[in-house]
């Protein structure tokens, strides 16, 4: 298809995506240049970190890209891109716990939430989703589940509340992912950011 970058800056978000996921590179550069910025702003008012902040908005772009024809998005497209950087902002602080002591880095320290009415809908709503979905899991899945991504116990600890093994808890757990990932469709991706843990 031939047409002017002026077309193109005149079309709604969803009509670019809906080119994107025809494989429109310059339907993709205009959505990115439409919110890159606004991205970024997000994440590092939240975290305060330059660097962080734009691998960030980078690998939201990235996976966009790569995964455009299986993501279906039932929001606005704007909506999905302030949740999808809030979850992975989420992601990034779920790691950094895990990699130095809550002595040195806790969550109190970052903002991971802020004042705007968009992203917070946005989020609200898709946490909502996601925790109607973990309600309907079998009851031993949804306990390993939760202790090991809201409580963050080791496989080795949640095996020892429940007096069962540690290949069962890993089972669990990605029985849970499986299930989660089928029935949130439209968050598979985000959800592997939040839940994937190093």
């Amino acid at each position: 298809m031939t047409y002017t970058m002026r077309y193109l800056v005149e079309l709604s978000d969803q009509n670019l995506f809906d080119l994107c996921r025809n494989g429109d590179s310059k339907a993709f550069e205009e959505l990115y240049n439409r919110y890159w910025s606004k991205l970024y702003s997000s994440a590092f008012k939240r975290i305060k970190v330059r660097e962080v902040a734009e691998e960030i908005v980078q690998e939201l772009f990235t996976s966009l890209w790569t995964n455009r024809e299986k993501i279906a998005i039932h929001t606005s497209f704007q909506n999905y891109l302030y949740s999808s950087v809030t979850y992975l902002v989420f992601a990034y602080v779920h790691k950094e716990c895990k990699r130095r002591s809550y002595e040195e880095f806790t969550l109190s320290k970052i903002n991971i939430f802020d004042n705007s009415t968009e992203e917070t809908i946005a989020f609200n709503d898709l946490g909502k989703k996601l925790e109607n979905e973990l309600k309907q899991l079998p009851d031993r899945c949804r306990s390993v589940f939760e202790l090991s991504r809201k409580q963050y116990k080791s496989n080795k600890e949640i095996a020892s509340v429940m007096g069962i093994s540690e290949k069962t808890v890993e089972n669990q757990i990605t029985k849970a992912l499986r299930i989660l990932r089928v029935n949130l469709k439209y968050l598979s991706l985000l959800l592997f950011f939040v839940f994937t843990r190093a």
